[in-house]
């Protein structure tokens, strides 16, 4: 068994820092400064635990350059974009401050009692496996309304953001949590499963693949053990006959193109009625040819490097499945080590695995459909059910649609995105359960009723 993870630059391949895992003990150690620290943490008010949001945001801040370039060289996303992830975890802590008090207020409920309500109170050590595409956002979309709510939160990052994840430890312990409040734990994954079991541990999240999600609900669900579980997705991007494309080309590459394509909402399946295909794909292919490929740490970097080898092999696969069954490449399909180049294909087909399967990379097939309708019943035709998105003048029209799509989200005019003030989540191989907003606040709180009569 490996002793010790690495992180790599994948831009250049590297070695960044080598880490010693936890032993047996200290996990232990860690486990027991959870238990004990909830065991304070769960009586301080809300009020003092939205106090802390403030100085979470101002440490977010003071350190955002090091944490955006931390970011960059251990998976190889666009220093402009790491940015913009740090910035937008300094928003959750400004919602959350501002709506906490009000998400974990007791709800008073009129019943014949002299007084009932329903109390959201804390369960406890909650453990967190998160991945690394985002590294700073899904942690801390996590961590803040779990610790807000009263909370302990126990981490495993993926190993390849080692040096973000012990980072996010020391960002709490600097904004002023207490010892035991936030703790990362670099451990494999065999030792993921005797933490889930241990008794002071009382739920998991995980957002990650599918096959990882299928993995810890088992585990989780032999100790009858709640878990949320935000897994991948295939989002389909219709484009209708009628779509603005001056507006929103933009928007729709960005939503294929940001993070180098490596995101579970973005999109993967672009579904494009035959009135306005030809365009579109021209469309396409001219923004794909300005994207500048360099050194992710470079401030004019767009697109960048894959964060490891072995997905853009698993990427290149799928590019050839789909060219062996008669998808045209318009463009793009070279790649060097973790580089993939940003590729368009055209005759796409239901066959295919880039329909099929979700794609983590910068390739973006294209379905031609006759209309609305078939798009959408395309766009379900789908195992994954984290999010939909319509380009269209219409709005009217395509948002009485809703219903016809089984999907955690559906967007129209804009690419799917999470939102401190929209709950975040995905039906059917996407996973369960709800991140951000009230929603997500009050998933690891226990729904308790109060009824009080004399």
């Amino acid at each position: 068994m490996k002793n010790t993870v690495k992180t790599t630059n994948p831009y250049n391949n590297k070695l960044l820092k080598e880490y010693s895992l936890h032993t047996e003990k200290e996990v232990a150690n860690y486990l027991e400064s959870a238990s004990n620290c909830f065991n304070e943490w769960k009586l301080t008010s809300v009020s003092h635990r939205t106090s802390l949001l403030s100085k979470l945001g101002e440490v977010l801040n003071d350190n955002l350059e090091k944490y955006s370039r931390l970011m960059t060289l251990e998976m190889g996303k666009p220093i402009t974009q790491s940015r913009a992830e740090i910035e937008k975890c300094i928003s959750l802590c400004d919602f959350y401050e501002a709506n906490a008090e009000e998400f974990l207020a007791d709800e008073m409920i009129e019943t014949e009692a002299e007084e009932s309500y329903i109390s959201y109170d804390p369960l406890g050590t909650i453990l967190a496996v998160m991945p690394w595409n985002y590294p700073f956002w899904q942690a801390l979309r996590f961590a803040i309304p779990t610790l807000t709510a009263g909370n302990t939160a126990l981490l495993k990052h993926a190993t390849n953001v080692t040096g973000c994840a012990l980072a996010l430890q020391d960002l709490f312990e600097e904004a002023g949590y207490p010892k035991g409040c936030f703790q990362t734990l670099l451990v494999d994954h065999d030792t993921i499963t005797t933490i889930i079991a241990h008794d002071s541990v009382k739920a998991v999240s995980l957002t990650g693949s599918e096959r990882a999600g299928k993995t810890i609900a088992q585990t989780a669900g032999k100790h009858l053990k709640k878990c949320v579980l935000e897994l991948g997705g295939n989002n389909a991007c219709i484009i209708l006959d009628d779509a603005d494309l001056d507006k929103y080309m933009d928007t729709i590459v960005n939503a294929r193109m940001q993070n180098t394509g490596q995101s579970c909402i973005a999109a993967k399946r672009f579904i494009v009625t035959e009135g306005i295909h030809n365009d579109f794909v021209e469309r396409f292919k001219t923004k794909i040819e300005a994207l500048n490929y360099n050194d992710p740490i470079n401030e004019n970097t767009t697109i960048a490097t894959l964060a490891r080898e072995d997905l853009a092999d698993d990427l290149q696969k799928q590019v050839d499945d789909a060219i062996n069954k008669g998808a045209e490449v318009i463009i793009g399909n070279t790649r060097n080590k973790s580089y993939f180049e940003a590729t368009l294909l055209t005759n796409a087909t239901q066959e295919m695995a880039v329909f099929k399967e979700e794609t983590f990379g910068p390739v973006a097939p294209v379905f031609k459909v006759k209309n609305l309708d078939e798009a959408l019943k395309l766009a379900a035709n789908s195992k994954f059910g984290l999010g939909t998105m319509v380009f269209s003048a219409d709005t009217e029209t395509v948002s009485k649609k809703v219903i016809n799509i089984n999907d955690g989200a559906f967007f129209i005019n804009e690419l799917v995105k999470s939102d401190p003030r929209l709950p975040f989540g995905g039906t059917k191989a996407s996973g369960y359960g709800r991140e951000l907003s009230q929603e997500g606040i009050r998933e690891f709180v226990n729904i308790k009723t109060v009824y009080i009569t004399t």
